[in-house]
């Protein structure tokens, strides 16, 4: 049995990298897929390869990725060995843009989405402790609070805005609920 590809997507500064980082240290079977990005390494805080706009459409015609997206003026990449990481049977998490789970969903054989919110003013502090943003892209992308995902498309619904270990204590138990059941006993 193939593995599941598990998205994690939400607004910038819900917490989607750390959510992701932590499930991944409690649940070491779960893979964490490394994002390719138009973006400066320096730029972020989350483990990406950082390339430039031609090396990204290079690879992109090499099929060098399962799944691709522009957003906010960058492209985004996760490569195609997650195929390999899926077709031993490993889940593999991602970050993933709420645009992409449509061509999700289409690509990958096992899907699941998990969504994080978390309220606005919890986020706007997180945006601006990053520093990566101006105020006026911390309130543009505060506009993006409560967008939808793609109709038909199931989901698992979490605020994070309290603590990390209670959103992955969460996530965790609606993805195995056989392993939570069986350490509750």
């Amino acid at each position: 049995m193939s593995g599941r590809f598990i998205a994690v997507v939400g607004p910038s500064g819900v917490g989607k990298d750390s959510v992701m980082e932590a499930m991944a240290a409690r649940t070491p079977s779960i893979m964490r897929a490394r994002r390719v990005i138009t973006r400066p390494q320096a730029a972020g805080s989350e483990d990406f390869e950082s390339v430039n706009f031609v090396t990204f459409e290079a690879m992109r015609e090499k099929d060098d990725f399962a799944l691709w997206w522009s957003a906010h003026g960058l492209c985004y990449g996760i490569p195609a060995t997650v195929d390999d990481l899926l077709a031993e049977g490993r889940d593999v998490l991602a970050n993933l843009s709420r645009g992409a789970l449509q061509a999700a969903n289409e690509r990958f054989e096992r899907l699941e989405v998990i969504s994080l919110d978390a309220e606005k003013d919890v986020l706007a502090k997180r945006l601006a402790m990053r520093g990566r943003e101006s105020a006026a892209a911390i309130a543009a992308q505060l506009e993006h609070v409560g967008k939808r995902l793609p109709d038909g498309l199931a989901a698992i619904m979490l605020d994070n805005s309290g603590s990390l270990d209670e959103t992955v204590t969460e996530a965790l138990r609606l993805l195995y609920p056989e392993s939570s059941a069986q350490a509750a006993r």
